[in-house]
């Protein structure tokens, strides 16, 4: 299979769908990868890392997506590249289409088979194609937040662990998935008082063999999540519905009871966010002020650490790419049903159930388009 890699384009993204040593691996299974020129950049890869490991550099992006049969990315195709897609081609790469009726509209009017890490599962559950950007999200809301709840950068002075005859700040964690175990790990490090809020039992009794005394874990619902978040310094949204859009727990009402200089980080934005009030921003300009709480809404955290990010991401991902590659996507789909489980959009027909709802579509299985 001839595999294509464009450079991200996204607003400050800086990882990028194959490091060095995923092409190599890809090149050993006798297929020809394609790189676009300083795609790798943002990793410390150089085009010669690349042409050493056996890619084959072009210089501009139509160059990838006129030859490729499949085109590897991190981050969800933007309008220029969705015009790029043709029928038939495959897409492998996050897409977050439940929140995002306009790429879900362009990606259905292109035909390409679309395959989203995000929905990816995994024998026992899980998705552990999102699962090692959750982890790098989780640990690095507790210091986004950190730096969000400085007075030079809007909030309210406030010091994570206080220091001696000074309360530490409070951090409020909704959800203890992936995302909230990873940002609870690290704000029991920085000495703060640490309350995790989730509605399955079994994850709470997990959190609390994980972490003991050093964090208090609360059952969700409407109450609790109301009291816990007047009450914080610090709120991480970690919830997650796979592939559907994520709940608003935080309402505009609670935003304008919180505590003036407060912050939110809600690290669920690339589904919609979890606070009434959010809305993506980027690295560029991360925050924004709603009634006096700081809102934190950076929809790549990850590709804030891009070396971290994408070698994490690789792990995971490479195994299905080299499946797809290896087997045509058929027949890679057709043998394995957790992979199966990540094609959200397929000659124009929508083949997730949760987009499809979200969305008002007419949902297909996909084995209908697999065929």
């Amino acid at each position: 299979m001839h595999v294509g890699v464009p450079r991200e384009i996204k607003n400050h993204e800086y990882r990028v769908g194959l490091t060095p040593s995923s092409v190599r691996e890809m090149v050993a299974h006798g297929h020809q990868v394609t790189v676009e020129s300083g795609a790798g950049c943002g990793i410390g890869a150089t085009d010669e890392v690349y042409r050493k490991a056996g890619g084959r550099i072009v210089e501009t992006a139509e160059e990838v997506f006129a030859e490729c049969e499949m085109i590897v990315k991190v981050k969800e195709p933007q309008a220029g590249e969705r015009a790029m897609l043709r029928e038939g081609q495959i897409l492998y790469t996050y897409l977050h289409l439940a929140p995002d009726p306009e790429q879900c509209a362009g990606l259905v009017a292109s035909g390409a088979v679309c395959i989203a890490y995000e929905t990816v599962t995994q024998p026992g559950g899980g998705l552990p194609l999102l699962a090692p950007m959750s982890e790098v999200a989780g640990r690095m809301s507790i210091q986004a937040g950190a730096y969000c709840l400085e007075k030079a950068h809007g909030g309210m002075g406030v010091l994570l662990g206080g220091v001696a005859g000074v309360p530490s700040a409070r951090i409020l964690i909704l959800g203890g998935g992936v995302v909230g175990s990873n940002a609870a790990q690290m704000a029991v490090g920085t000495g703060a008082q640490v309350v995790v809020i989730d509605r399955n039992i079994d994850v709470l009794r997990k959190m609390d063999r994980l972490l003991g005394a050093r964090v208090i874990t609360v059952f969700s619902n409407r109450d609790n999540v109301e009291q816990h978040v007047l009450r914080a310094d610090l709120v991480i949204g970690g919830v997650l519905i796979p592939g559907a859009a994520a709940p608003k727990l935080i309402t505009r009402q609670m935003i304008d009871a919180m505590k003036p200089g407060s912050v939110i980080v809600d690290v669920a934005i690339d589904q919609g966010g979890c606070c009434e009030t959010a809305h993506p921003t980027t690295h560029a300009e991360p925050t924004y002020v709603v009634g006096n709480v700081v809102h934190y809404c950076v929809a790549n955290m990850p590709g804030g650490v891009p070396r971290t990010s994408t070698y994490a991401l690789n792990n995971a991902t490479l195994p299905f790419a080299l499946q797809i590659a290896d087997k045509g996507w058929r027949s890679a789909l057709r043998d394995n049903e957790h992979l199966r489980n990540g094609l959200n959009v397929a000659f124009g027909k929508v083949t997730c159930r949760e987009v499809a709802e979200d969305l008002h579509y007419d949902y297909h299985d996909a084995l209908s388009v697999i065929g």
